[in-house]
């Protein structure tokens, strides 16, 4: 990403920026509920604590629970296989490595196949594993997975730190073909355009997207000293990028009245 522009005043080079996205498309917001809650489920796993296990496979349950929504799979092998064919269609292109192209080229078609090979009912383990199931039933009702209410989580949370990982680690492995392909699919997708400066007038932004061009995702960076943020309004043929003022928890926020300068990818 380029640097982070601000508010019209200079910014600092020291500027810390802030990132916002939101997607334009069904598949695209699926996914990124999925890599938050993969990202969670294996920042907790490192953690030998009991809360941290409990948050562990609280996001390991979410997960399942979008992945039991729909043919979550089949949409991420089309998006393999579109970003494949995009990836091919540089090859003649100048100034593109031919090494690392092919790289990624054979990194989307690994993943395609490992996804493929898993099967549509490669969660069926998870989803039959009535330990998990229980914990599921009882994370509906607030505070309902306490240890008088699920004595076998309990114990489990009790488990050696090393016994309690692996078992764990075994569930995440069977998602993990779906979360490896999201990551993948992601990262392509951010790194498709590059963000070019643009101003918002008065605070505002609408932007319309030709017939042509239908990104899925809306990326907007800017710099945290500014004590602002986007709120972001999309529809199939536009968006809105409305800049408000943070007031605190206790106030609602507001739009600025300032032109606003940051930078903004169409990916």
């Amino acid at each position: 990403m380029a640097e982070p522009a601000t508010e019209l005043q200079a910014p600092s080079s020291t500027a810390r920026a802030m990132e916002f996205e939101q997607p334009l498309t069904e598949s695209m917001r699926t996914f990124l509920r999925i890599e938050l809650l993969h990202q969670q489920a294996l920042f907790h796993a490192e953690d030998p604590t009991e809360l941290s296990a409990r948050a562990a496979v609280s996001s390991l349950l979410e997960v399942l629970t979008i992945l039991g929504r729909g043919d979550v799979r089949a949409e991420i092998i089309k998006e393999l296989k579109r970003q494949g064919e995009i990836l091919t269609s540089f090859t003649r292109q100048p100034g593109v490595d031919p090494a690392r192209l092919q790289g990624l080229v054979d990194d989307v078609q690994k993943l395609r196949d490992r996804l493929t090979d898993s099967g549509p009912q490669f969660i069926h383990p998870l989803k039959e594993c009535n330990f998990l199931n229980a914990i599921k039933h009882r994370s509906s009702i607030p505070g309902g997975t306490c240890k008088f209410d699920l004595p076998d989580y309990g114990y489990w949370l009790r488990l050696p730190d090393e016994e309690r990982t692996k078992q764990f680690q075994e569930w995440l492995e069977i998602i993990r073909p779906v979360c490896d392909a999201v990551t993948q699919v992601l990262w392509l997708t951010r790194e498709a355009n590059q963000p070019t400066e643009q101003t918002a007038i008065q605070g505002m932004y609408q932007h319309n997207m030709g017939h042509r061009l239908q990104p899925n995702l809306v990326r907007i960076v800017l710099s945290a000293a500014g004590g602002i943020y986007p709120e972001i309004s999309a529809g199939k043929h536009r968006f809105t990028v409305r800049f408000v003022k943070w007031q605190g928890i206790d106030l609602r926020p507001v739009q600025v009245d300032r032109d606003v300068r940051f930078l903004l990818a169409l990916c």
